[in-house]
């Protein structure tokens, strides 16, 4: 695998993501925003609640191979529910450095889209019906895009796959 810039700081993250939703014909905005320090201060500036910033988290099958699982802000994975969708009895997160090999982005910046590698996506039914905020490939970048819109184009598994925080 060639070596990737940590998290696309040079724009070739932002790149990617841009020209997949392209291929994908996914309608994205794009917008530039502050740093922020958490979910809810990244919410706060993009003038949204924390449950329309959709989390990209990459998530380890025991096999070695990876899924993305696309997750409100507001809630988090349920392992047990997501384990029985995926016909398994193990997942994990992976250490940041493992999550960036597996899809070129640096956490915080993580989205199925442009992923180095096409991992199958699994969402969680919440998001269906909403325009979200998600990560857009490097930092100082969200992208809004309408949910469904989204799922389709990735092929996602849409599924009751979280829990409340």
């Amino acid at each position: 695998m060639k070596a990737l810039s940590a998290g696309g700081a040079d724009g070739s993250g932002r790149e990617r993501f841009l020209a997949d939703a392209a291929a994908r014909g996914l309608d994205v905005e794009l917008v530039e925003r502050l740093a922020a320090h958490s979910l809810e201060e990244a919410a706060q500036i993009l003038g949204i609640t924390p449950a329309d910033i959709v989390k990209s988290l990459v998530v380890k099958h025991k096999d070695g191979s990876f899924l993305f699982a696309l997750i409100p802000g507001d809630r988090q994975i349920s392992w047990p529910k997501l384990r029985s969708l995926v016909g398994v009895n193990k997942l994990s997160m992976p250490a940041a450095d493992v999550a960036l090999e597996a899809t070129g982005y640096e956490r915080g910046t993580i989205t199925p889209l442009g992923s180095t590698t096409a991992w199958p996506v699994y969402a969680d039914q919440t998001i269906a019906g909403r325009r979200i905020s998600m990560g857009a490939g490097q930092h100082g970048y969200s992208a809004f895009v309408d949910a469904d819109a989204l799922t389709a184009a990735l092929g996602a598994v849409v599924a009751d796959i979280s829990d409340p925080n």
